[in-house]
């Protein structure tokens, strides 16, 4: 029984997952918060004590995955993470201008995107498989492309490219209204045409997957984030390292010409 006057002791939350990381700032003299976006408990911040250390920091790079341990007295506090490294991407990553890019991509998105602390267990499984394929030059495009089809997906604003939103048939399928983000044929699109935006057939897993297509599907892509999530989320812009990795891309594609 609880004496007179006493103050009742509040339960730790603690819990344990394994997680990418996708920022680091310096808190204080030696600590350091951090960002990961874990597989059970979603994005999530924490202090590590000693973070800025020489020990730990090299550690704390983006793009890493960590397990990691959070404790806090109430579960809405930031609480504090213990870390282990599981594996680092900081070599592959700085192999190149494009898989340095990709992963500045994928994390400032993730960050961006995805609402603090809530889980996304199939997303981060997908996020983990695309990061594992950095450094192959060949097909980190397509597949950092599908990645962000799925994103769209994961956050209520998929692309439906299976059949013309005007005829319901599936042949001719060359727009996608900005509107509903559904595909739209030559047929159906009539006085409409150049209101709509265009529908590279990589976008529904036809063709060659060329540099050029995929830099044109990302525009479609991009317009989503831009002007429909975004504007959900209360946040603008989309992270310029989006941009940059497109810009990438559109030179590489300009050069294979």
């Amino acid at each position: 029984m609880q004496r007179p006057g006493a103050r009742a002791t509040l339960p730790a939350m603690d819990w344990t997952d394994h997680g990418i990381l996708l920022s680091t700032r310096r808190h204080g003299e030696n600590a350091a918060i951090i960002e990961v976006f874990t597989e059970a408990h979603g994005r999530h911040a924490g202090v590590v004590r000693g973070g800025a250390s020489r020990k730990i920091a090299p550690i704390l790079q983006p793009g890493a995955q960590l397990h990691v341990a959070w404790r806090a007295r109430l579960e809405e506090h930031i609480g504090a993470f213990t870390v282990e490294p599981l594996r680092s991407r900081a070599a592959v990553a700085l192999s190149g201008r494009m898989t340095l890019a990709g992963l500045n991509a994928v994390c400032g998105l993730l960050r961006f995107c995805l609402a603090e602390r809530d889980p996304h267990p199939g997303f981060y499984k997908r996020s983990e498989a695309l990061l594992d394929l950095l450094g192959q030059d060949e097909i980190w495009p397509l597949a950092y492309l599908q990645w962000e089809l799925a994103l769209l997906e994961e956050t209520g604003f998929g692309l439906d490219l299976t059949s013309c939103a005007v005829t319901g048939r599936d042949a001719g399928l060359v727009y996608v209204s900005p509107k509903t983000g559904r595909a739209v044929s030559r047929d159906g699109a009539g006085d409409w045409a150049d209101r709509l935006l265009p529908l590279p057939p990589v976008l529904r897993g036809d063709g060659e997957a060329s540099d050029t297509e995929i830099v044109a599907a990302l525009g479609v892509t991009g317009y989503f984030l831009d002007n429909k999530l975004a504007p959900q989320l209360g946040r603008n812009p989309v992270p310029d390292a989006r941009g940059r990795l497109v810009d990438l891309l559109a030179r590489r594609a300009q050069t294979s010409l």
